[in-house]
């Protein structure tokens, strides 16, 4: 599987900001027309322009989706399914699919971060499944089990369990997931969306290598975060 089949979506702007980004601009135009139509003074009008303009540049790069493809073997590797920042890389417990200790490798994605992710490991989908929960600010711990979020776990193609888990922030109210249960999935494909700032967590077995610190940036779908042990 390191040489595997890519199946890349040649798109600039996500899917999931298209209407959000056609919609607002054209309501922010017609704003602007009718405030010049009626003559409001040029420094009101100008403001206006200047403060709606970078609102939706905000929204704008919120929504880019980058082209992205991982170029190296991916046997046994994992990259990064999310820009952002790390914020855990430590052992824990993991009591709802293992039963015994992982490494977890979590990623906090702010408002300026691209917000597609990827799937962090060549593999068949095991399932996925949709939680309900609260919108705790997605840098805190409790933030993993408790918010609202998305799982998905992931069989390589030499047997072990990753678990992929998107989760909600305080702001962020939609989390998009594009994995479905038994298909095959392969780094540079997309694995979902998480609407405004949220995070994404990695569980990986132990005798994992971490290649990545708290507080380094990631690319998604380019970093590699982790190595998988040898069998």
């Amino acid at each position: 599987m390191g040489k595997r089949i890519r199946k890349l979506k040649k798109q600039r702007i996500h899917r999931e900001g298209t209407g959000t980004l056609i919609y607002s601009l054209a309501g922010i135009v017609a704003v602007a027309v009718f405030l010049h139509w009626i003559g409001v003074p040029a420094g009101v009008f100008w403001s206006f322009v200047a403060v709606v303009g970078i609102a939706w540049a905000i929204v704008l790069n919120f929504y880019r989706c980058p082209i992205r493809e991982f170029k190296e073997d991916t046997e046994r590797i994992v990259v990064a399914p999310a820009d952002g920042k790390i914020v855990v890389v430590e052992e824990v417990e993991e009591n709802e699919y293992f039963h015994d200790r992982r490494l977890m490798i979590s990623i906090f994605m702010s408002l300026v971060n691209v917000h597609a992710n990827w799937f962090p490991v060549d593999g068949k989908v095991k399932f996925v499944k949709h939680f309900n929960g609260n919108f705790h600010k997605a840098w805190l711990p409790k933030a993993s089990e408790e918010n609202e979020h998305a799982d998905v776990m992931i069989t390589t193609p030499e047997g072990d369990d990753i678990l992929c888990r998107q989760i909600a922030g305080a702001m962020a109210r939609r989390i998009v997931t594009y994995a479905k249960e038994g298909e095959e999935c392969f780094i540079d494909e997309h694995l979902g969306f998480i609407k405004l700032g949220s995070r994404v967590d990695v569980y990986l077995p132990l005798g994992s290598e971490p290649l990545v610190k708290i507080g380094q940036y990631t690319t998604g779908d380019l970093t590699v975060i982790a190595r998988l042990p040898k069998i």
